[in-house]
């Protein structure tokens, strides 16, 4: 009878066991740490906004404004992260260094008005390159791969499909922007390890002794009021950490400087955490 009763005890702790197993498994809850000296660096610039870091080692946040951080806007030309991967998965373009002619059409920037490789395209961001890219990928592709990749919430259908990151009602959030980055950065997205390598190396704006900065700018317009990003990661010797920052200027701000300002303040927050130096 005792034997009986030690062997049902042991089933049950057996049977059990599992279930401890998941409980330790269960991921550490995200840390969220408020910076004055993100909010002082905006302050100083002249904008309004989130400067938003993760150290994914620490699975750790810090910001200035958690709450601006939740809010969704358009992606504005972060979207030619995404953009670029559907478009070698889906064989839309054939690799990096696909030429995608000029049209000889005037365009809103003259630097875009010449023949570019479509690595060029992305790091000079042309809006044109990259609109023949999602009417090539077309509305129904566009949205089975951003479902799959659980990326915001994109309003995408015919009359929107080389649009919809810039006008309109499709947002994601700083805290989406790196939630998607981060997949992305470790090989969690359904894509082939070809083309996670080479948007990878058409992400690289700058490689020091100390870090390799990868990211890419966007700048949206909607009802009057300008909305900028900079999003990506940066690789130290020891760690890697992903930014999201989206701000606004303020009245008396000069435009003429937005255009570098989203990096150098990104940077600047990097260095003022003592994550680059």
């Amino acid at each position: 009878m005792k034997i009986t009763y030690l062997a049902l005890l042991l089933g049950i702790f057996s049977s059990c066991s599992p279930i401890v197993e998941k409980t330790e498994e269960t991921p550490p809850q995200r840390k969220e740490i408020l910076s004055s000296k993100l909010q002082t660096i905006l302050d100083f610039s002249g904008v309004k906004g989130v400067i938003l870091v993760y150290d994914l080692q620490e699975n750790a946040y810090y910001a200035n404004d958690f709450e601006w951080a939740e809010k969704g806007r358009l992606p504005a030309s972060t979207f030619k992260i995404p953009n670029s991967i559907i478009a070698l998965e889906t064989g839309v373009v054939e690799n990096d260094s696909t030429l995608f002619k000029w049209d000889g059409q005037k365009r809103y920037l003259k630097i875009w008005e010449q023949d570019l490789l479509f690595r060029e395209a992305f790091q000079l961001s042309c809006v044109p390159c990259y609109q023949d890219v999602a009417r090539r990928i077309g509305p129904e592709r566009m949205k089975e791969y951003l479902q799959k990749f659980q990326y915001g919430n994109m309003v995408v259908d015919t009359a929107t499909i080389d649009l919809f990151w810039l006008e309109g009602d499709s947002k994601i959030s700083p805290f989406e922007e790196i939630d998607f980055l981060k997949r992305f950065y470790r090989s969690e997205l359904p894509i082939s390890k070809r083309t996670e390598t080479m948007v990878k190396s058409m992400m690289v704006m700058e490689t020091t002794d100390q870090y390799k900065l990868s990211g890419k700018t966007g700048w949206a317009i909607r009802n009057g009021h300008n909305n900028g990003w900079f999003v990506g990661f940066v690789e130290t010797f020891e760690k890697v950490y992903f930014f999201a920052t989206n701000i606004e200027p303020s009245e008396t701000f000069n435009m003429d400087m937005f255009p570098m300002i989203r990096r150098e303040i990104t940077e600047k927050g990097l260095k003022d955490l003592g994550f680059i130096q």
